[in-house]
């Protein structure tokens, strides 16, 4: 497959912009800047911020083991899946298939974009259901989403369905690894030589505990990545969240060592939640949160707000009645929870 083939041919055709810092390059401190028309005075966000976080993307090649040619950031994930909607999918023509129960956004940024949406449920054990993806999808069908560990399941799907449609799927194959760092599973980043029409994203905003500074991460081919630069907007990600990203990614023991803890606790909450009577079944999870379906998921989110604890009614989602999903918290917030929950009648 040629995934060049795929791209919307007005995409094809595009300048891109070209910023002030893309033109120029190799700044020393010693260099007087006045090309950009930005306010002379230091104040250490007074100049704009370096298009291709160049910094952030090498301390994430050196992590990941992955060239910085594969890798493009943006202002969260979602800015990330925007930008594979807007360079793959032709406005009320093109389609992309969606596995219900998953993330939300997937279908909001199809609306968004003027794209219809194929639904595939999941399967009773939440697994792709690959036949009936493969049948349902067309020649317009652009993108396959993927989300694993899925959301708001938590369980990761099978390597070898996940191959499957990588190998017979026609359009992309859009693997959400939000979760990644919780799993055990290797991430698909490590193989993504094998499929040209592979693209991985991942975010710092869940194991490393950086949700507050908006950064998304997409691993893909050399060639996908070009075209996703050539449209993005020229500093999408803002001279503050580079630096933090910066200090976090330096800091890599600190993330570790937080998601062994989160980790640990998991395994606590768990089983603390099968004591609970009216939890009826507790799902396999390799994210940071449990989905658990319990006898009425709207009477006990209630009754739980009431006592000062949000957690994440999902019941109305695909295959998901009377669940509820927990996040996994500190161990004192953990306790807070199961105490509360054991108060119920």
């Amino acid at each position: 497959m040629n995934v060049l083939d795929l791209i919307r041919p007005s995409i094809k055709a595009l300048k891109p912009y070209s910023s002030a810092r893309d033109e120029f390059k190799g700044a020393t401190d010693d260099m007087v800047f006045l090309d950009a028309n930005e306010n002379p005075y230091e104040n250490g966000v007074n100049r704009y911020p370096d298009p291709q976080q160049g910094s952030v993307k090498d301390l994430l090649s050196n992590l990941k083991g992955v060239p910085v040619e594969n890798i493009l950031l943006g202002n969260g994930s979602d800015e990330v899946l925007d930008l594979i909607y807007r360079a793959f999918c032709e406005p009320n023509k093109d389609n992309v298939i969606t596995l219900p129960p998953t993330y939300g956004m997937y279908s909001v940024l199809a609306n968004i974009n003027a794209v219809d949406i194929k639904k595939v449920q999941l399967s009773d054990d939440f697994q792709p259901q690959v036949d009936k993806i493969l049948e349902v999808a067309d020649e317009n069908s652009k993108l396959l989403f993927l989300c694993s560990p899925n959301n708001p399941t938590g369980n990761s799907f099978s390597q070898e369905s996940i191959e499957r449609l990588l190998k017979a799927f026609k359009g992309v194959v859009v693997i959400d690894e939000a979760y990644i760092d919780f799993s055990d599973i290797p991430s698909w980043i490590e193989r993504l030589n094998e499929f040209p029409n592979l693209i991985v994203t991942q975010t710092l905003s869940k194991a490393y505990g950086m949700a507050g500074i908006r950064l998304g991460i997409c691993y893909a081919s050399k060639e996908v990545i070009s075209v996703l630069n050539n449209i993005k907007p020229p500093y999408n990600v803002n001279e503050l969240t580079q630096q933090r990203a910066i200090e976090q990614l330096k800091n890599y023991e600190q993330t570790q060592s937080q998601v062994e803890s989160i980790l640990e606790e998991r395994t606590a909450l768990v089983d603390k939640l099968k004591d609970v009577p009216f939890v009826s079944e507790i799902y396999p999870s390799d994210a940071n949160f449990v989905l658990a379906k319990v006898d009425d998921a709207t009477k006990r989110y209630d009754e739980l707000i009431e006592k000062g604890i949000v957690i994440r009614n999902r019941t109305t989602q695909p295959g998901c009645e009377n669940c509820l999903r927990f996040t996994v918290g500190t161990k004192e917030e953990n306790e807070i929870l199961i105490k509360a929950l054991k108060e119920l009648k």
